[in-house]
């Protein structure tokens, strides 16, 4: 009898365990509402000692299974991230919702697809063409780069359904509206994912918090502000962001959107007075002292000020 508790203390105390991340702590999946857990991953950018491991994966518990939304970013994050899924509930996935072509959202796909083949995989038309025209291997290549080879053994799993702006699904039970008003704003496949049951929004890199997103030739610094005023207009109560803490507007939408409202709002005006954006660059600094320890602020904002300018000279043409 004795050897019986001790056995079943074990597995109790294994099933417990978090899955841990040496450096840099515990990582398993936080409850945020009756139907919305959350891993809020680490801020930094991929590196051999997070293994690529830096979105916020989040699943919603529907009435005969799990949706997913943002996996992660390779075949072992996957695994772990399913490792944790499974100390809570025991329903299968159903769905995972991919919320843009950045590979650190997507590439956990295949973990997923292992164990639950018959889960249907969904992303905005734009992201399912990157990723058919190599955009999942092209991430991989990026990824080992930064990690030394820690994407090894990972393949691209493209989402097979296509879902837009004001789609409506209904899985599980559970009724999810789809928000894409700029597909081009943080990427160039960006969508929102509103849960109406919970009266929670899943923004997708959209939204940042503690940590500057990037922007490449497909994204809209405009647009993300235009997306974030968007955000704050639903009827919703929880936001996650695809990076740093989950919460309320003011708590998750709001410091971001200063952010990039002030990099607007500095730039334009430095435009109008013939300022180059190597002297606006200072100015905004300056203005923005409150976020520099925000994760990759000394890094990105020369260059969010760059592309900020050429936005702007852009619509000025």
């Amino acid at each position: 009898m004795k050897k019986l508790i001790t056995l079943l203390a074990l597995v109790a105390s294994s099933m417990a365990q978090a899955w841990t991340i040496d450096g840099l702590g515990e990582f398993k999946f936080e409850k945020l509402n009756n139907q919305v857990y959350v891993m809020h991953g680490p801020l930094q950018n991929p590196n051999a000692i997070n293994r690529g491991f830096i979105n916020n994966p989040a699943f919603i518990d529907g009435d005969n299974g799990l949706i997913l939304v943002d996996p992660s970013g390779s075949k072992y994050i996957g695994e772990n991230v399913l490792a944790e899924i499974e100390k809570i509930s025991s329903k299968p996935i159903v769905a995972v919702i991919n919320t843009h072509a950045h590979g650190d959202h997507w590439l956990g796909n295949h973990a997923i697809k292992d164990k639950y083949p018959n889960a249907k995989f969904y992303a905005h038309m734009n992201m399912i063409k990157e990723a058919q025209y190599g955009e999942g291997d092209r991430w991989i290549e990026v990824f080992n780069e930064m990690t030394g080879g820690k994407l090894k053994g990972t393949v691209p799993i493209v989402p097979s359904y296509s879902i837009g702006d004001q789609d409506t699904l209904q899985i599980a039970g559970q009724t999810l509206h789809v928000h894409s008003p700029f597909p081009s704003s943080h990427s160039g496949s960006d969508i929102m994912v509103e849960h109406k049951n919970s009266k929670t929004l899943f923004t997708g890199d959209n939204g940042f918090n503690k940590r500057v997103g990037r922007f490449d030739s497909a994204s809209s610094m405009h647009n993300n502000i235009e997306i974030l005023k968007f955000a704050k207009s639903l009827d919703v109560e929880t936001f996650v962001p695809g990076h740093g803490q989950s919460g309320n507007a003011a708590s998750t939408i709001d410091p971001y959107l200063h952010y990039l409202s002030t990099i607007k709002q500095e730039v334009a005006k430095g435009y109008e007075d013939d300022l180059s954006d190597f002297e606006i660059k200072p100015i905004v600094v300056e203005k923005l002292k409150d976020y520099e320890d925000w994760s990759g602020f000394e890094d990105s904002i020369g260059r969010h000020v760059n592309k900020m300018f050429i936005e702007v000279e852009d619509r000025d043409m």
